[in-house]
């Protein structure tokens, strides 16, 4: 592996003029994380997405500080590129306008609370009756079926229901949340996902339909591997940490100067593991000859493997690896992040607010070399409500 070198960040991104969304109108009733990161996605792909708060606005736009012009900076990271109207939905004229609006649109996105929809006639049965090109996503908590589907959720939520919170974190300490909006942010990516879907099934047939997401599902899909061990086998295998629970050796270790994360995933990289560890002869060891056999001994190899590298810095051992091809890289800080130049190479990130140094991201995926979003900016409260 290339080691990146710290360098510069990129500035503001190119926007593409158009798309491959270009054209495709969607009104999304999105609050907090998964439903507008879903509109922000489509945005970023080029379709035009008007963002539908109540008068007060999103409660994400207060979920701060830090703040820019008002707004939080998790708000403004999932709400640019799209356009702001307000509805009271208690209000049959504004409701009946927001109807309108969504037959007039391609793709309707909501993850409103899940007595909502029904209660204000905007329920994906009536609308995709109504409207029967109408791709109506109902963005959920714990689904559409079952005795929870009512039942709200949050993310810490999901993650502890679901179970990820127990396979989380060191085996020597407690179960750990997810860092990261994980159940949200991969749910809105999955809603985005069956509307691509819908849309491609709709040009060849004409007809819309109902596409039903949930964090639930999204947290159930990321636990599946452990599913899938536990009911093969009726065992659970400890937190790893850094480690994996099928394969050895595979996990940071100490070096002199912090943790490196070494994936030698298959046999072969481990012979040149163990090659770059002075130690060739670990691979023809019984014990350690093949991954079976290194997780029935692991703790007596990864003891091994620690007391070997702990007496080296990350760069010594990075360069032995990398000139053998075995795939490694330090656990890095933020900062430490920000400043590669393989960050700043593939222009992911951008600065759209003028006098704030606050980076937001644009999609990991490009067409014809060109990055999908990146340098817009988030709507305030209403400001489209006249056009």
């Amino acid at each position: 592996m290339t080691k990146p070198q710290p360098g510069p960040l990129a500035g503001p991104l190119a926007c593409p003029s158009a798309g491959p969304l270009a054209g495709i109108k969607v009104v999304e009733f999105g609050q907090n994380l998964a439903g507008p990161y879903c509109g922000q996605i489509l945005a970023f792909l080029g379709a035009d997405v008007v963002k539908v708060e109540r008068p007060e606005g999103d409660d994400a736009r207060k979920w701060g500080p830090p703040f820019i012009d008002d707004d939080s900076l998790g708000f403004i990271a999932l709400n640019r590129g799209k356009q702001s109207i307000t509805c009271d939905l208690a209000d049959k004229s504004e409701r009946e306008a927001l109807i309108a609006r969504i037959g007039q649109a391609d793709i309707f996105i909501h993850n409103l609370r899940a007595d909502v929809p029904a209660k204000f006639g905007i329920d994906g049965t009536a609308l995709t009756k109504r409207f029967p090109r109408l791709i109506y996503a109902d963005l959920g908590a714990f689904g559409h079926l079952g005795p929870w589907k009512d039942r709200p959720g949050y993310e810490p939520i999901i993650q502890a229901v679901a179970g990820l919170i127990s396979l989380n974190g060191d085996p020597s300490g407690p179960a750990a949340r997810i860092g990261v909006s994980i159940i949200d942010l991969s749910t809105g990516m999955w809603t985005a996902i069956g509307v691509l879907a819908a849309l491609a099934r709709r040009a060849a047939t004409g007809q819309g339909c109902l596409v039903n997401t949930s964090l639930f599902e999204s947290g159930l899909m990321w636990a599946s591997n452990h599913i899938a061990g536990y009911s093969a086998t009726g065992r659970m295998p400890p937190r790893q940490g850094t480690g994996h629970p099928s394969l050895t050796p595979y996990q940071a270790f100490d070096c002199s100067d912090g943790p490196l994360m070494v994936c030698p995933g298959n046999d072969r990289l481990w012979r040149k593991f163990a090659e770059a560890l002075g130690h060739p002869e670990l691979p023809d060891e019984p014990r350690f000859k093949t991954n079976v056999e290194r997780l029935q001994h692991r703790e007596a190899l990864l003891g091994m493997i620690a007391g070997i590298m702990k007496g080296k810095s990350r760069d010594y051992w990075s360069g032995k690896l990398d000139a053998l091809g075995v795939p490694n890289g330090p656990i890095n800080t933020v900062p430490q992040v920000l400043a590669l130049t393989q960050v700043a190479a593939l222009g992911m990130l951008a600065k759209p607010y003028a006098g704030s140094e606050a980076l937001f991201h644009g999609l990991p995926v490009s067409f014809d070399g060109t990055r999908a979003g990146g340098a817009e900016r988030a709507p305030k409260i209403g400001e489209h409500n006249e056009r």
